[in-house]
């Protein structure tokens, strides 16, 4: 790929970013922001809201006074030498090395937040609210916020998780660009997964495709959920990843369920991927055209001004107008992964199930979201006749008028290419 070809962020979005930050704290009534972020290595599309204001290596505890710079609290010396070759390399950090400091316990925290004045102030968290889908109650530790509480007394601390997820919602044009640079690189991983599958080839041959296909486009994608056989309904990483057994070898009549996540520049995007190898049950087939239904639905309701419970509500009805059944949700959005359709999916009907605890449904998560231009979600309805479940989608953006429906690779089920 031409280097020239790569979207960057410029100065221009910084400023924006951290004029939205100034004016949410403005009608908050905050003196200043602390966000904790999650660890680089937390999982799949983290929300990683510290790279969202330093357009740097995640897992930063940032202090971002209202009438300041932010401040950023690095884990450790070794992202100081990082931040010392990438600048040797050209690159014009947003936060400057004045602004940085070297550790991020609690007495760094605590000195930055007395050398500002804020020993008293009204400090918005992001870390004590909910980071869906792993932490729904928040990712800050413990200890460390027990320590905060105890040395600052007089300071008004307060979860702001979800006003902050909504100010990041609505993506920048050149946020956008990082997008669709991120789209293009999962829709090629996905490709390289189709090429390589066939009767005879190990999963962990399809799995080293797809991810060697984002590593070559110069990027690092998190790790992909990925299963085969002739009627399974799960997709989680693949078992031989973390239990001691071979990776499974595909037969005819197989079906790979993948969950492909791809991400450029911080930004992300979903690819869900079922890929038929030989000569599959027909079921596979039925269920792929009511998905499909299902996702087309989700599409035309997807504009400014429509809520996001009207999106759930569309792309469930072709799916309750069949006999057969779901076991997952069929949107969220993503950049952040803040809010999450409903789940009405009955796993009782299925072999063993009744060894384990009852799985309960639940409501849509901000139903009333109005929809804006540059909101971002997957689009990721699955359905299933018997053990025959076909899991379709990827991401789409909230245009101007129309919808951007990127990865049009995986809107339907696709055929291994051996």
């Amino acid at each position: 790929m031409n280097e020239t070809a790569v979207p960057t962020l410029s100065p221009a979005e910084r400023d924006r970013r951290w004029d939205l930050a100034r004016a949410l704290m403005a009608r908050e009534g905050l003196d200043a922001l602390l966000v904790f972020g999650e660890h680089e290595d937390a999982g799949p599309a983290p929300v990683a809201y510290d790279t969202w204001f330093t357009n740097d290596r995640p897992g930063t505890t940032v202090v971002f006074p209202r009438d300041g710079e932010p401040i950023a609290h690095l884990p450790g010396p070794g992202f100081i030498l990082d931040r010392l070759e990438s600048s040797r390399r050209g690159h014009e950090p947003w936060i400057p090395p004045r602004n940085i400091r070297a550790f991020r316990g609690f007495a760094a925290i605590a000195a930055t937040l007395t050398e500002l004045g804020l020993g008293k102030g009204n400090i918005g968290v992001v870390g004590l609210g909910p980071h869906l889908p792993w932490h729904p109650e928040g990712v800050l530790p413990h200890t460390l916020w027990s320590r905060v509480l105890e040395r600052f007394p007089d300071a008004g601390f307060r979860p702001v998780d979800l006003a902050v997820a909504v100010m990041t919602m609505r993506l920048g044009d050149e946020e956008m660009a990082l997008v669709r640079r991120s789209a293009e690189i999962g829709d090629a991983m996905v490709r390289a997964m189709v090429d390589a599958a066939g009767p005879g080839v190990s999963e962990a041959e399809v799995y080293a495709a797809g991810m060697a296909a984002g590593y070559r486009r110069g990027t690092l994608p998190s790790a992909m959920h990925l299963s085969s056989g002739p009627n399974g309904v799960a997709s989680g990483l693949p078992a031989w990843g973390y239990r001691a057994e071979a990776p499974r070898l595909l037969a005819d009549g197989d079906v790979i369920y993948a969950e492909v996540f791809s991400q450029f520049g911080g930004r992300h995007t979903q690819h869900q991927v079922t890929i038929a190898v030989g000569d599959v049950h027909e079921d596979y087939w039925r269920a792929g055209e009511i998905a499909r239904k299902s996702y087309d639905a989700g599409l035309a309701v997807l504009r400014p001004g429509r809520t996001f419970g009207e999106v759930v509500e569309a792309m469930h009805a072709p799916l309750d107008a069949h006999d057969g059944q779901m076991y997952l949700i069929t949107v969220h959005s993503l950049n952040p992964g803040l809010v999450l359709g409903k789940g009405r999916g009955d796993i009782s009907t299925l072999p063993g199930a009744d060894a384990y605890p009852p799985v309960s449904g639940h409501p849509t998560s901000m139903a009333d979201l109005l929809l804006e231009p540059g909101m971002c979600f997957v689009l990721e309805p699955q359905y299933a006749f018997d053990r025959h479940l076909t899991h379709i989608g990827g991401t789409v953006i909230v245009g101007e008028d129309e919808p951007i429906a990127l990865s049009p690779l995986t809107r339907e089920v696709l055929r291994a290419a051996r």
